[in-house]
């Protein structure tokens, strides 16, 4: 037998940037960090690339949403059992972003991040922030629930309104299990089809996010710079302290409820982690994330619900930056909050973070909302935090999507749908999903595979959850 050769170091390099995902939007990151440094005015000029990344995976979140759920539906075969998963969903939703919201309280209270600042709101630029919201607001409570409900079934995907697809997807679920097969035989296999059919389209467009993050980069680091890490060292520090004890809590939680580790399931979705992060975007890994967590044993029908649904009701980085920035705004201008003004402030926040998703400028409609109801905080104090606004978008990104992946894993073994084997397995590398295997042979070259198995995206898992081996 021919002794084995080992690769030269350039071509293990070289096979590893050609073959992982990871790596690659690790290159461009850092590259967009570079280019941005050295080059601002040429890096203001790359906005295109990520926001051009960003649209293309819009347009399949609506259909790819709709597809999962009416597919987990009709497998399950259960409309009542999907109705437990979202009350449930609500539930740990309402729990998990109220903690973030004491959680930012108490740490601006102790840290004191504004204090000594004594800013005179009166010299602050409150234009910026009509600019950077466009002039919009915060829909009411009433006007939330409104939008929820579609007014044309081709509209809801037209204009990308999640909750407005999903509650399409529900009564689509729910006519094909009081039809039955035989009287729509074809319509759920055409629908499975559409699912595999887009799915190989976020194959397609994820050979693009390098390219997108080393664009989001260079215009963050070109149009901000470094300099402000250090103007506001101290609330950001502060932020993204809350967001790691806020994290380690969601470890907490998942282990205890699940018995699967945290840090080993932000392994298996590193990359997608890492687009999030360079793109400064959840919904750019939405699809993605979706594919790998039915891969991981949870149910279609609580991944279709639950994920979707967090992106609108549970924002927990945001919560926290949310209940931060309100007091932070106003020790810098010497205002000293009440306890009673304090309970205010987490009791109008509890509302007005359900409805951000998707509106521009919305941590700032936010703010001013909060500020407006206290009536002791100028509205236009927000502007303090337009130059930093950006630097904590990563750990918004991060707290928001850990947050959600954590519920739809707690949620689905609360309701039984939850294939516990395997999600131990996936996240332990003994089974590698047939999209990733070949990556993570080549990554891996040279090292024994041991036990591993090379498996296909998880089944409906409707009545007997056991993984089928490809």
């Amino acid at each position: 037998m021919p002794p084995s050769v080992v690769p030269s170091l350039p071509r293990r390099v070289a096979r590893i940037l050609r073959t992982s995902l990871f790596a690659q939007v690790a290159c461009a990151l850092v590259l967009g960090i570079v280019v941005g440094k050295l080059w601002p005015g040429f890096a203001s000029d790359l906005q295109p690339l990520g926001d051009g990344f960003t649209r293309l995976i819009k347009t399949i979140i609506s259909p790819l949403v709709f597809c999962v759920v009416v597919v987990g539906i009709a497998k399950a075969g259960d409309l009542k059992a999907f109705g437990r998963i979202g009350l449930k969903a609500l539930i740990w939703f309402e729990v998990a972003s109220t903690l973030a919201l004491i959680i930012g309280l108490l740490a601006a209270n102790v840290v004191q991040p504004g204090s000594g600042m004594n800013v005179d709101p009166a010299t602050l630029n409150t234009a910026a922030v009509d600019a950077k919201t466009g002039g919009g607001s915060l829909p009411s409570t009433t006007e939330f629930v409104l939008n929820a409900i579609p007014t044309s079934f081709i509209g809801a995907f037209a204009e990308n309104e999640l909750l407005q697809v999903l509650i399409l997807a529900c009564l689509v679920g729910a006519a094909l299990l009081h039809l039955g097969h035989t009287k729509v035989p074809k319509v759920l296999p055409a629908i499975e089809q559409a699912q595999e059919i887009i799915f190989a389209v976020v194959g397609f467009i994820m050979r693009l996010a390098p390219i997108a993050v080393f664009g989001a980069m260079a215009v963050l680091i070109g149009n901000y710079g470094l300099g402000v890490i250090e103007t506001y060292a101290k609330l950001i520090i502060l932020c993204y302290a809350a967001a790691a004890f806020f994290i380690a809590l969601l470890a907490i939680a998942l282990k205890m409820v699940t018995g699967l580790s945290l840090w080993k399931f932000l392994r298996y979705i590193r990359e997608e982690m890492l687009l999030a992060l360079g793109t400064a975007s959840t919904e750019s890994v939405m699809p993605r994330v979706m594919q790998k967590l039915r891969k991981a044993g949870a149910r279609d029908d609580a991944v279709g619900l639950v994920l979707p649904t967090g992106y609108s009701f549970n924002l927990d980085g945001a919560s926290l930056y949310l209940s931060i920035g309100t007091l932070f705004i106003a020790q810098a201008v010497g205002v000293d909050l009440s306890l009673s003004q304090q309970i205010t402030v987490v009791l109008v926040l509890m509302l007005t973070s359900k409805g951000m998703a998707g509106i521009p400028g919305s941590a700032f409609l936010a703010l001013s909302a909060t500020a407006s109801s206290l009536g002791a905080i100028p509205a236009g104090a927000v502007a303090l935090l337009l130059g930093v606004d950006r630097i904590m978008d990563s750990m918004r990104v991060v707290t928001n999507l850990l947050g959600n992946c954590v519920a739809v894993f707690a949620v689905s073994r609360w309701e039984g749908a939850l294939d516990i084997d395997r999600a131990k397995k996936v996240l332990d590398r003994e089974i590698v999903p047939t999209d990733e295997a070949d990556e993570a042979d080549e990554a891996d070259s040279g090292e024994g595979e041991g036990g591993r198995e090379k498996l296909g995206a998880v089944p409906a898992q409707a009545k007997e959850p056991a993984p089928e081996v490809s």
